[in-house]
């Protein structure tokens, strides 16, 4: 079988099986953020934080729910690293530096999982653990409360109340992220990931060469990672080492992971709404544009463009054999539609124009299907902009599903659309203007993309990066950490004060003027406005650096 033929039947197999689970599991999700009970377990969470899990928040009170425990996680994470060489399990392991314990303590609770250091090399087994896998949880459990919340924005009318935050993240934690996450670790140890604390020595080969690194709990974290589309790594090498993801096999399932939960939520917003033909819509708006960058990231990588790949027949750099050019492509366009950053192969080694997809799937705004939660939210927000522009044209006043789109509703999600945009080029610009863009080997419109890579990971919370260009010194981390954590939050807040309005509204009954926000022609126009609105942000800087490069 051709490599080509065999990449097909790979993707062809994954769309096949996120098809089948995309009901039981959205049901399954559904049940978990719509229910009324309790668990035991969960009532002892409640009353330990001093929660009233029957109170409903307004927008506001959510939003500080969420900006409080993510403050106090940051500050919890950057102490256990400060203090490392004081903990047990620290392997010996060093404190982290100041500015780069606030750059991964940001990163982490952030859910973009930005790594600037190794970390077999730097963290001990108690931080790995207990800080960073942790967040791996909670952090994807606050993008998906989020999601909910809007969700209830538009099922709710004539009230201020969206949930309950701290309901809303004790559940998705407990009925979602863990079980699924403990099923998934044991699916992988027999794939062959390792699970270990023995504290034995392993010699792994990473990307500066043989280096003896200490065992540590792999398959849990591997697992969390990709389903809480996280793409933090217990090794520098990520998804590309043979102990994080030894075989094709793994490698599959590692890819559904990735996509499972962002997949199924829309199924959530259907059921909620009362209309699944909705929920219908917004995830073949995601298909679409999910299949189309895969598809032609893979036609890139396997074109082999450029003087060296076409010498040799195969761009083959930076990709590990075992997964060969059409699979490490699907993995990279797989980890960079969401917002999980894991990587099998080195991004910064693909062909210019296999580069550019990677780094235009991070542009989209990571919403087909996005990060877990936020790629929900995400592309509800791009509906509304597209009913706002339709209604222009026809000359109706904008609704959907039964809200109106006014100028409230419109301003806010403007202000979502343009804060990552502004965060990536503003970022860009300030490292050329300070002296802080030289790369170590690259110059040119390629030491322009891995300058713009880097800020538009980590403005979209995705945490992948084009390895060429060192981003370990204060100033890095300084401004990408700022990056990270204006990108995360500033949207959050937006999308709950738009949830809050739309939950004060009556219902709108539709009409025969009414614009059918399910059927193809809206998918259509959706997928359209978001490539359109991309286009017009980023088309010049990417023509000055992969584009300039590729042609």
């Amino acid at each position: 079988m051709s490599t080509t033929a065999a990449g097909a039947l790979f993707v062809l197999s994954l769309v096949g099986a996120l098809v089948a689970v995309h009901r039981p599991f959205g049901d399954h999700l559904h049940r978990a953020v719509a229910g009324t009970r309790h668990s035991r377990v969960e009532r002892g969470v409640y009353r330990l934080v001093g929660v009233d899990p029957a109170a409903g928040q307004t927008w506001g009170v959510y939003a500080r729910g969420v900006l409080a425990f993510s403050a106090v996680s940051i500050l919890f994470l950057y102490a256990f690293q400060r203090w490392q060489d004081h903990l047990w399990l620290s392997l010996g392991r060093d404190p982290v530096v100041a500015h780069g314990a606030w750059n991964t303590a940001v990163s982490f609770v952030t859910n973009t999982n930005w790594q600037w250091y190794a970390g077999e090399s730097t963290m001990g087994h108690l931080v790995q653990m207990a800080g960073l896998a942790v967040q791996n949880f909670v952090s994807a459990a606050v993008g998906i409360a989020v999601a909910v919340a809007l969700v209830r924005g538009f099922a709710r009318a004539r009230t201020g109340e969206l949930g309950n935050f701290w309901v809303d993240l004790t559940r998705i934690t407990m009925r979602v992220l863990l079980p699924v996450a403990v099923v998934g670790a044991l699916v992988l140890m027999a794939g062959g990931v390792v699970q270990n604390l023995s504290g034995g020595t392993d010699v792994a080969t990473l990307a500066g060469g043989a280096q003896t690194v200490t065992g540590g709990p792999v398959a849990s974290q591997e697992v969390i990672k990709q389903l809480g589309t996280n793409g933090g790594g217990f090794y520098n090498a990520n998804s590309a080492h043979p102990f994080e993801n030894p075989t094709p096999w793994t490698n599959w399932i590692e890819i559904f992971l990735i996509l499972l939960i962002p997949f199924s939520l829309p199924r959530v917003f259907g059921r909620m709404v009362g209309q699944t033909r909705q929920g219908h819509a917004i995830v073949a708006v995601m298909a679409v544009l999910a299949i189309a960058s895969v598809t032609l990231t893979n036609a890139f990588e396997l074109a082999a463009g450029g003087t060296v790949p076409q010498a040799v027949g195969a761009a083959l750099e930076g990709k590990e054999v075992r997964f060969d050019v059409s699979n490490s492509a699907t993995f990279a366009a797989a980890t960079t539609l969401t917002s999980t950053g894991a990587v099998n192969s080195f991004h910064d080694s693909y062909t210019a124009l296999g580069g550019m997809m990677t780094l235009g799937n991070m542009m989209l705004g990571e919403v087909a299907p996005g990060g877990v939660g936020a790629g929900l939210y995400g592309m509800l927000v791009l509906a509304l902009i597209t009913v706002f522009v339709a209604g222009l044209m026809v000359g109706r006043s904008p609704e959907y599903v039964g809200k109106r789109i006014g100028s409230r509703e419109i301003r806010l999600a403007s202000l979502y659309f343009l804060v990552t945009p502004t965060l990536v080029l503003v970022g860009t610009a300030a490292a050329f203007a300070t002296g802080n863009h030289v790369t170590a080997l690259n110059v040119g419109p390629h030491g322009l993309t891995e300058v713009l890579y880097a800020f538009t990971s980590a403005s979209n919370n995705n945490g992948s990066a084009f390895a060429g260009i060192t981003v370990s010194t204060p100033w890095w981390n300084t401004a990408l950490g700022l990056c990270m954590l204006l990108g995360r939050f500033l949207p959050i807040i937006f999308v709950l004060a738009l949830a809050g309005s739309l939950a004060r509204q009556r219902p709108v009954p539709a009409s025969a003027g009414t614009l059918p926000t399910h059927r193809p022609l809206f998918v259509a126009m959706v997928a359209g406005v978001t490539v359109i609105l991309v286009a017009l942000t980023f088309l010049p800087a990417l023509a000055l650096g992969p584009l300039a490069e590729g042609l």
